[in-house]
């Protein structure tokens, strides 16, 4: 018994002389018990405490999937906690004046609002009372039009938006429908596409998307708004999005017709159209930020269903915040009409095959062949630029002749062009109120 208290004595004193030892070597972190990102195992505070938002008693909290129609009233603050889905048969109404915000995650962990094929979101904002989603992380109370503690620079801060519908989309490998970008597929949630073109996913209006994109996996990043096989029987008018790491909104096929979409400092792209999207995007704005990409990426068809599709895009302005220009990119077999937009320089793709000789169906094809689908109408550009993505034996990549540039600008002459209508998005837009139009 003597020795093994001697020993236990022993253990402690050299536990004790071990602490001394270390005692300097403090973890350094936020130690403020207020902020958002408190660390509790942090001893001495490095200045990197955050502002934590308020929470009050009306923060109710949403988890997984809405069971019934339900409505979300104006002077409550509602919690997306992961993935929060409106399924098949479920009608979700937001009242005007709502604030929604997305919790903090990544991977499956990261907060979106999802609506399923057969779901309805009914989110009727006006200009005095828009709809705000945004991050738990602002400070913006109900009443409030922004927050004070958050900027352009604060992107990713949780998901998105996604619709998904049953109008007719160009997948791959020949599929009338597939997977929804930023949902990880389990057969349930995100499946979109079919042949309804008239299909009714419900209503966004006076709707405003801040610092969202959470990332789900390597590159994989959650838009904005995201709209899947949407159809022309949903209303989807007057869209901000702001401070957004991935495109701003992106059309995965469908038909619907957008008006007075505002999009700003995304870190990808700002209007995205790929899987032959054929409806119709009137009057919008794209002001790229720092890190931004393109301001316009415009693709065509996938695969080998509903190839005829033809987007309209009327009335734009793209630039980079500040005046100077932001480019549009036209690629993928995009075709479609683009009727008094403005931008900078506007890329157009061409792709080769049997060793560079000959041309295949690209952008370019469908702009100067004798009767275009791809057409650019009172538009207006700085420069147009004809590239290759292609390659042959994916070793080198095939130069693009004189004759191809010189082809495509006979097929492009720039106009004037008056583009869009900003003086509707001053009054309610995250933009308009923080001087970033």
């Amino acid at each position: 018994m003597k020795t093994k208290t001697m020993k236990v004595g022993m253990m402690v004193l050299a536990v004790a002389a071990l602490s001394v030892g270390t005692v300097s070597c403090k973890k350094k972190g936020c130690t403020d018990p207020t902020a958002a990102n408190y660390d509790a195992s942090a001893e001495k505070d490095d200045g990197s405490c955050e502002p934590a938002a308020p929470v009050t008693s009306t923060d109710i909290q949403k988890y997984g999937a809405i069971t019934a129609d339900e409505t979300w009233t104006a002077g409550n603050v509602y919690v997306l906690n992961g993935k929060v889905v409106v399924p098949n048969g479920v009608t979700l109404t937001i009242e005007a004046g709502t604030i929604v915000k997305g919790a903090e995650g990544t991977g499956t962990l990261a907060s979106a609002l999802l609506v399923n094929r057969g779901g309805m979101i009914m989110a009727n904002g006006t200009a005095s009372n828009p709809i705000i989603f945004t991050s738990v992380l602002d400070n913006i109370e109900p009443g409030q039009l922004t927050g004070t503690n958050l900027t352009e620079a604060d992107q990713g801060l949780w998901g998105g938006i996604i619709v998904c519908g049953n109008a007719p989309t160009s997948a791959g490998d020949g599929d009338t429908e597939t997977q929804i970008e930023g949902i990880p597929a389990d057969g349930v949630n995100g499946i979109f596409g079919g042949s309804d073109a008239a299909d009714n996913s419900g209503v966004l209006n006076y709707v405003s998307i801040r610092h969202g994109g959470a990332l789900i996996g390597a590159g994989n990043e959650i838009n904005g708004l995201t709209l899947g096989g949407v159809g022309t029987g949903t209303t989807i008018s007057n869209i901000e999005v702001i401070a957004n790491v991935d495109d701003g909104v992106e059309f995965f096929g469908g038909t619907v017709d957008a008006t007075n979409i505002l999009v700003g400092f995304q870190g990808d792209d700002g209007v995205d159209i790929d899987m032959n999207y054929s409806g119709t995007v009137d009057n919008f704005i794209v002001v790229n930020g720092g890190n931004s990409d393109e301001a316009l990426e415009i693709d065509g068809p996938e695969g080998t269903t509903y190839t005829n599709g033809l987007f309209t895009l009327n009335n734009g302005s793209v630039y980079t915040f500040g005046g100077t220009e932001a480019r549009g990119d036209f690629k993928s077999k995009a075709q479609g009409t683009i009727n008094n937009v403005s931008m900078g320089e506007a890329k157009i793709r061409a792709s080769y095959q049997n060793n560079c000789a000959d041309t295949k169906t690209d952008a370019w094809t469908h702009l100067t062949q004798a009767q275009p689908t791809l057409v650019f109408s009172g538009s207006e550009f700085s420069a147009v630029t004809v590239y290759t993505g292609s390659e042959d034996d994916q070793t080198n990549t095939c130069p693009v002749p004189a004759q191809d540039q010189t082809d495509a600008e006979a097929a492009m002459t720039s106009a004037t062009a008056t583009g869009a209508d900003a003086t509707g998005f001053a009054s309610w837009t995250w933009m308009g109120v923080n001087g970033k139009l």
